[in-house]
């Protein structure tokens, strides 16, 4: 089991929104706060990003950068940081499936982003992502995430020469590229790092103890049979996952329990007493009062309020 992909797919409401952003000189773009995650991938040309917190330094960008924005603050775009920030009108921006498109400035050097959110439950986001820094730049290196870069590289080819199947992969790899964008961040966090989840998906002893619980969420785990999958003792087991997750194993698990419940309810149509036997419950009354406790609402209700009206 793939514990960051499951971890990602609980925060999940909808697919990514995006939008391809051309600049020539002079230009600057005001982006609002929005809901979920921020994304820029520069895929041509050089830019800069401002971010909203006055005291932060202007960050220049070159082809194949790559930003995340956890809680999609605020921002400026800009060719340089001295051009002053609009935001994009009516008459700059053209629906134009997969991906819509702006076009503004100028008739200076020219300037190719990507650029979109990722909708993720703010209201209940998983650990790790709280745990990811706010704002994370991801630097082109040669040799560095080789993947990370060829799914860039597709998305420039597909959008600047559209052909027969463009509308199904560029959005399988705007989808794809939270993944990579994530699994590079980890990847580049020294190994003298030992707390916080990035430590915790490298850890021979916790991870596959994660994995387990991700994998089969219906299965008594004790703190025992958890240790017995990390090759440590009870104690040891137990001080090295709260260190490292945040929490102790079983809090941990329960969070689970309840993610994976509310996902369930939120995606799919079976019965309230099916959920709860999936995630751990022996009965439909303890479920609904864990349920409760933990979203303010009854699994039916909850399910009903999660669903847009037909």
């Amino acid at each position: 089991m793939d514990v960051l992909t499951e971890a990602l797919a609980s925060m999940r409401t909808g697919a990514p929104s995006s939008v391809r952003t051309d600049g020539r000189a002079p230009w600057a773009m005001l982006l609002p706060e929005v809901l979920g995650a921020g994304f820029h991938v520069v895929l041509h040309g050089t830019c800069w990003i401002i971010l909203s917190d006055k005291d932060s330094t202007p960050i220049a960008l070159g082809p194949g950068d790559v930003i995340f924005i956890r809680d999609g603050a605020g921002h400026i775009l800009a060719d340089h940081p001295d051009t002053p920030a609009h935001l994009p009108t009516p008459e700059q921006y053209i629906a134009k499936p997969p991906v819509g498109a702006v076009s503004l400035g100028g008739d200076g050097p020219r300037t190719s982003l990507l650029c979109g959110n990722y909708h993720l439950d703010g209201a209940r986001p998983h650990p790790l992502l709280r745990q990811l820094p706010e704002f994370i730049h991801l630097p082109a290196r040669h040799g560095r995430h080789p993947e990370l870069a060829a799914a860039i590289h597709l998305l420039g080819a597909e959008l600047d020469n559209p052909r027969i199947g463009t509308g199904g992969i560029v959005p399988a790899l705007i989808d794809s590229l939270l993944l990579y964008i994530l699994r590079a961040w980890i990847e580049d966090q020294p190994a003298s790092e030992t707390v916080g989840w990035a430590a915790a998906l490298k850890d021979s002893a916790i991870s596959p103890a994660l994995e387990a619980m991700h994998e089969s969420p219906a299965t008594p785990w004790t703190v025992q049979s958890l240790a017995d999958r990390s090759g440590l003792s009870r104690a040891a087991f137990a001080k090295r996952f709260t260190t490292m997750v945040g929490e102790p194993p079983l809090a941990y698990l329960t969070r689970w329990r309840l993610t994976t419940a509310a996902r369930l309810l939120r995606e799919d149509d079976l019965p309230v007493s099916t959920v709860a036997t999936r995630c751990g419950y022996t009965s439909e009354f303890a479920f609904g009062k864990a349920f409760k406790r933990e979203y303010g609402l009854a699994p039916g209700r909850y399910r009903r309020h999660a669903r847009p009206a037909a």
